[in-house]
């Protein structure tokens, strides 16, 4: 199938953007990477009237530091984020994460952005997004907000962003070296949306564990004084206690499964290195 008749506008300023969103609204899709949207439109499951390309708007480019935070804007693509040098010291989690992210051809193409505005359950970002406590940059001809992760995401490739709105950015806290990290995922081949991912925090015995893949929306829960003994226990009563779903690629059981297996080998690893 092929996309449905639209018009194409290619913005070279966010006021561009920001004119095109406040008379269209609903009727618009923003146009980045395009590496989820093309397939969308190309099975009709989208069908906007406008397409806004905002891979051309200088002002969204560039990945910086600013007030204790890593600001990714909205044109940047993946694979530019995974060669930022600062990557590794300031989000050491996301920088291994990173190379899951689909293939090599796929995010040299794909914006990481675009992937949050996507909000597939299964996806790295939106889980790194959540795990990390990062934040939301929404903007709109009437007005700029934030977001907090845990808020934006509301259900399966559903958000918060109103229909005027464009994501300006994402922003990670930057991390201060201390805390161990680890990340770990299955799929059914490298490169596929994951069918379970984990990714830990660990500072001292107080571990954060993220989980994707399992419920609508990527979930996290915070141990305090967790001791290595005590792990297997509370994977099983997170496992029990997350709203899995069963698909074509797994059912709700095997991915508690993996949850209590991929859970324990991150936790593990995060305690280890966390200083």
């Amino acid at each position: 199938m092929k996309p449905p008749p639209l018009d194409y506008i290619r913005a070279f300023t966010t006021q561009d953007i920001l004119s095109v969103l406040a008379n269209a609204g609903s009727d618009t899709r923003i146009l980045a990477g395009g590496q989820s949207l093309m397939a969308m439109l190309n099975m009709r499951l989208a069908q906007p009237s406008i397409l806004i390309d905002i891979m051309h708007v200088g002002e969204l480019t560039g990945v910086t530091i600013e007030h204790g935070k890593t600001v990714i804007p909205a044109a940047v693509r993946q694979a530019e984020l995974a060669e930022w040098q600062g990557l590794s010291k300031t989000l050491p989690l996301l920088a291994q994460m990173m190379p899951w992210i689909g293939h090599a051809q796929t995010r040299s193409r794909g914006t990481v952005c675009g992937s949050i505005a996507h909000a597939d359950p299964s996806a790295e970002l939106p889980l790194a997004l959540i795990t990390l406590d990062g934040e939301v940059a929404l903007r709109s001809r009437k007005r700029r907000r934030v977001v907090q992760a845990a808020d934006f995401f509301s259900g399966t490739m559903l958000t918060c962003k109103e229909d005027d709105e464009f994501i300006e950015a994402v922003r990670f806290p930057v991390s201060d070296g201390k805390a161990g990290t680890a990340f770990r995922e299955i799929g059914r081949r490298k490169g596929d949306f994951a069918i379970v991912s984990c990714a830990a925090i660990a500072r001292g015995k107080s571990v954060r564990l993220g989980v994707g893949g399992v419920n609508d929306i990527p979930f996290i829960r915070d141990f305090d004084g967790l001791e290595v003994s005590g792990i297997p226990d509370a994977l099983n009563e997170l496992a029990w206690s997350l709203d899995a779903r069963g698909d074509l690629h797994a059912d709700a059981r095997y991915r508690r499964e993996l949850v209590r297996n991929l859970g324990a080998q991150v936790i593990g690893e995060a305690l280890q290195c966390a200083t």
